[in-house]
């Protein structure tokens, strides 16, 4: 977080007088809105990261490492735990067929526990085109109480088996892993700096997140015109109908399959998130103006550059299309101002702990 900012006062004033100077300091108004508090305003104590242990390094090394697994198809042996078979397997209970006891080319990982106890084990030590019965017994707490407790029979077939090869840590692969590590152990501390980052601005943006909400509530926007509403509006339903494409459906059938009406979702949805935006555009523009923060280019480009990262390329030049040039700058430089507002206002913020 940046140093806060401490203004000298000169001049001979009474306490008084102080007082209700730095009050009203607090807050501003304009003809659209007014702001009774933004500056030190109190949220609930947000939990500062906790420190990257050994342990945690190692364990995010071996998630990119079993993202680097290769995958071997197995021929000349039997199953073993860990494989990955692909199975059929029809279940009986009493000699007949219940429901959702069969399926064909399920891909089973030994020792998932993914089914009932013993299960998996049976299938280990059987080869490829090998069927064999497997007697079981259902839990008696097991979710389905009509299945609960009785006698089962799988018939099991072993259609194929892979197993997963994770590659040891070391300089060789390294050099996939990372642009600037050379060695294990620039690696390990490469890995723990971005975890010490990645916590620390967790925390900042939560802590930001907190007082942004504070200052919305703190604020009553007084005017917004019909205009300024009716293109919010529609900005928002082209962002929800991309969403709605993403998953191959007209924003008519999206909407009902969130179990709303058409009408619901442009009352309680789209007019109410339209005047959210409003209001948060409203009070970082005049937020900004009161304290003097401007947006520069290098700026711009900066978040131009994250957005980017965030969401690929592809996905932004897509939104861009979708909103059109202008409008899609507009947004993309509100929301860069913002940015710079929230780490102004954070800077004075005052963190209570929970129950004082």
């Amino acid at each position: 977080m940046k140093k806060r900012i401490v203004m000298l006062m000169t001049g001979i004033m009474s306490a008084a007088m102080l007082l209700t100077a730095c009050e009203a300091s607090k807050g501003l108004e304009t003809d659209r809105l007014k702001i009774t508090q933004y500056k030190g305003v109190e949220v609930e104590q947000v939990e500062k990261p906790k420190e990257i242990s050994d342990e945690d390094v190692e364990s995010r090394i071996q998630m990119m490492l079993e993202g680097q697994a290769e995958t071997k198809e197995i021929t000349d042996r039997a199953v073993q735990g860990g494989d990955t078979v692909n199975i059929d397997y029809v279940g009986k209970i009493g000699g007949k067929e219940f429901e959702g006891g069969s399926a064909k080319g399920y891909d089973l990982e030994i020792g998932s526990g993914n089914f009932i106890e013993g299960f998996e084990d049976s299938i280990i030590g059987h080869k490829i085109g090998e069927t064999f019965d497997w007697n079981g017994k259902f839990p008696d707490n097991y979710g389905n109480t009509e299945y609960a407790g009785k006698d089962v029979v799988f018939t099991i077939t072993v259609n194929g088996i892979t197993e997963r090869n994770v590659p040891e840590l070391d300089d060789k692969i390294v050099a996939k892993l990372s642009e600037n590590a050379k060695t294990v152990k620039e690696y390990k501390e490469e890995v723990k700096k971005q975890m010490e980052d990645a916590a620390e601005q967790e925390y900042e943006d939560t802590l930001a997140g907190e007082v942004w909400n504070k200052v919305l509530e703190n604020t009553e926007v007084k005017k917004v015109s019909d205009k300024e509403q009716e293109k919010m509006e529609e900005l928002l339903r082209k962002l929800y109908e991309s969403e709605a494409k993403q998953y191959g459906m007209e924003l008519e059938d999206y909407v009902k399959a969130q179990g709303m009406t058409v009408e619901d979702f442009n009352e309680q949805v789209v007019k109410a998130s339209a005047e959210q935006n409003i209001k948060a555009k409203l009070v970082t523009e005049a937020i900004a103006e009161k304290e003097n923060i401007s947006l520069s280019d290098e700026a711009y480009e900066e978040h131009l550059k994250k957005l980017v990262e965030s969401s690929g390329e592809e996905n932004v030049e897509e939104m861009k299309k979708m909103l059109g040039e202008e409008a899609f700058e507009e947004e993309l430089r509100t929301t860069a101002l913002n940015n710079l507002v929230l780490d102004k206002i954070t800077e004075s913020c005052i963190q209570k702990a929970s129950g004082k």
